[in-house]
């Protein structure tokens, strides 16, 4: 098949959409496919006619992700500010693929704009369509229809910036911004000074903040893949939180699938993965992501539609533990996608 690898971005999520694309695009030439990686907001200066048919390593230039966020400035200045989202002939290739598998994280790419543009376009994509992605990436919006529907999650708020708290979150906070991921500008928060410190720097990466009661436990995901569920996989930090480095730095965080929990608690945890999946109308495969208190209580804190596909993602893993191989789980993508 022609298959685009769509990657990159301006999001602060860049370079883990970057390394998830060049293990797509590695794991799509190995099974044969003609397989070319793109990145949307750079885009392909060359003549894009036969771009199937070159014999190119796309992914020579896709490095690691580092510890710190990309800067994004830098980024615009490689293609001299030019308006848009999408860089040269991206769309026009897209339009020639058989598909096009969405490696793409945060803004723009996993918040629903890019699959209503492909939908109009006609063009095929892997993962949610626009309408679960919308719901999925706004973490207020989900976290209205958890409580709407009883999904159990952690007592928070909703706050604009400059708005009024309504509402007593008790400390210890975490502070994150609305419409983010990878755990770019979470915080937390045990007293009035760290929460203005926490609020600040969330509100650097959106207008709405979730400022939620901070929930010490276990952390655990859940991937679902056509509304199934596959094993429960525990994260444990070798120091703080399952934060931006610690879940891209290899080694900083042990991971553990099947999680080592009573059976019940991970069947528990599979069956709300799947309730959410079914809420957020989400299709073909996503990730949910849950705490697990002292005390044994299972808190849902957010669903991810186009979950991380690096050397350390969760979702590779979960498949790993029933046999699905890493070219297996992107082949398996592709055929939702093409259904």
């Amino acid at each position: 098949m022609k298959i685009v690898v769509l990657a990159g971005g301006i999001s602060s999520e860049r370079d883990v959409s970057l390394s998830t694309g060049g293990m797509i695009y590695q794991a799509f030439r190995k099974n044969g496919h003609q397989a070319v990686l793109l990145d949307v907001y750079l885009g392909y200066e060359g003549d894009p006619e036969g771009i199937f048919e070159k014999d190119a390593d796309w992914a020579a230039q896709m490095g690691a992700v580092g510890e710190e966020c990309p800067d994004l400035d830098a980024v615009k200045a490689l293609r001299g500010g030019g308006r848009g989202f999408f860089g040269p002939h991206v769309l026009e290739i897209c339009g020639q693929a058989d598909c096009v598998f969405l490696a793409l994280h945060g803004a723009n790419g996993e918040d629903g704009r890019i699959q209503a543009c492909f939908d109009l376009l006609g063009i095929p994509y892997t993962g949610a369509d626009f309408t679960g992605s919308c719901l999925a990436m706004d973490k207020g919006i989900t976290k209205d229809l958890f409580r709407a529907y009883g999904i159990p999650t952690p007592t928070g708020i909703r706050l604009k910036q400059g708005g009024c708290e309504k509402e007593y979150v008790p400390y210890p906070r975490i502070v994150k911004t609305s419409c983010g991921g990878s755990s770019i500008g979470v915080c937390i928060a045990n007293d009035p000074s760290e929460y203005e410190a926490a609020k600040a720097e969330a509100f650097r990466y959106g207008r709405e903040v979730i400022v939620e009661q901070y929930v010490k436990g276990r952390e655990f995901s859940v991937g679902v893949m056509d509304g199934k569920a596959l094993p429960v996989i525990e994260m444990a930090p070798k120091e703080g939180f399952y934060d931006y480095r610690n879940k891209y730095q290899a080694g900083t965080t042990v991971e553990t699938c099947p999680a080592e929990i009573p059976e019940e608690k991970s069947l528990r945890m599979q069956e709300i993965a799947q309730e959410v999946f079914a809420i957020l109308r989400l299709k073909s495969y996503a990730r949910m992501d849950f705490i697990m208190s002292g005390d044994g209580e299972i808190y849902c804190l957010e669903a991810n539609t186009l979950p991380g596909m690096t050397p350390t993602s969760l979702l590779p893993q979960e498949a790993a533990a029933v046999g699905m191989d890493f070219g297996q789980l992107c082949e398996e993508i592709l055929r939702m996608a093409q259904g």
